[in-house]
């Protein structure tokens, strides 16, 4: 049985919701993808809640955390990420984000290097969601899924269809959302994106996302150790081959595990083997 996992509300500007279960042991900050809350853990946390003093924050602008207008970029979260660390966390941290997550743990591991212990970077898409994002099929789905979310379905069900007709291009022609993913899937994204701020794509779509956030630069000044998670791209994986090499070159302490014919979403598919990968990166010395 899960253990009471307590609601709270970070002090500041912009408020941050997040859950914060029992001190079980070191605290692991968990940051969810773009779209996503803290409810993208609820596989996990089972597991994790045994071992760890688990806090899952929702980002500005997702779940119950506060939206904050023309301030969607990743260097925002970031900020976010490393004053509610200052200020929230007892150290060392262990920082497990996926997606954009990934990516503001990279920043936190860089601003607060003091403060954290270790970090796991499940997909960062870095270029794959920067400038070059419209030579990409998610610049149609971000600007779909945008489209949807400034709808006026109140209704479930209604934002689930919607999402599922979002066309993407693919070869020669076009595959819609919903040929892609399965209906569960597309239903929580459909009660992610009805917390969401709409606003939360604009800078994506525009290509301007990675403004002022040079992930190139920070992979040297990074000093603890970094658990890099690649999914497939030919299954929906935003994690290139040529970022990974960059990072595997420049990090002092890296381990790289690779996710054959797994998507994007690899914590969700694999949870037991996201999980044991997790132990045994924690247990190993800084």
């Amino acid at each position: 049985m899960l253990p009471p996992l307590v609601h709270r509300t970070s002090a500041g500007s912009p408020a941050l919701h997040y859950v914060e279960g029992p001190v079980a042991g070191p605290t692991l900050l968990l940051l969810h993808g773009l779209i996503r809350n803290g409810t993208d853990w609820e596989s996990l946390l089972p597991k994790l809640v045994q071992n760890w003093h688990v806090i899952a924050v929702d980002q500005r602008g997702h779940g119950k955390s506060e939206r904050v207008a023309n301030t969607y970029h990743v260097r925002d979260y970031v900020r976010d990420a490393v004053e509610f660390v200052r200020t929230h966390c007892a150290t060392p941290v262990t920082v497990f984000g996926h997606s954009l997550g990934a990516m503001v743990a990279l920043g936190l591991a860089v601003e607060c290097g003091d403060k954290i212990a270790r970090v796991v970077l499940e997909d960062p898409p870095f270029h794959t969601m920067g400038q070059r994002i419209g030579e990409t099929p998610f610049h149609a789905q971000f600007a779909g899924m945008q489209s949807v979310a400034r709808s006026d379905f109140d209704d479930l069900e209604q934002l689930t269809a919607a999402l599922a007709q979002i066309e993407l291009p693919q070869g020669n022609g076009v595959v819609r959302l919903g040929d892609l993913r399965d209906r569960p899937s597309l239903r929580y994204l459909a009660e992610c994106l009805r917390q969401a701020d709409p606003e939360i794509f604009t800078p994506v779509v525009s290509g301007e996302w990675l403004a002022e956030f040079d992930h190139e630069s920070l992979w040297s000044r990074v000093r603890c150790p970094v658990l890099l998670l690649q999914a497939d791209p030919a299954a929906g994986g935003m994690f290139t081959d040529s970022d990974v090499s960059l990072a595997r070159t420049r990090l002092a302490a890296c381990q790289h595990v690779d996710f054959p014919g797994v998507g994007h979403q690899i914590h969700r598919t694999l949870p037991e083997k996201f999980g044991a990968l997790l132990d045994q990166f924690s247990s190993r010395g800084n």
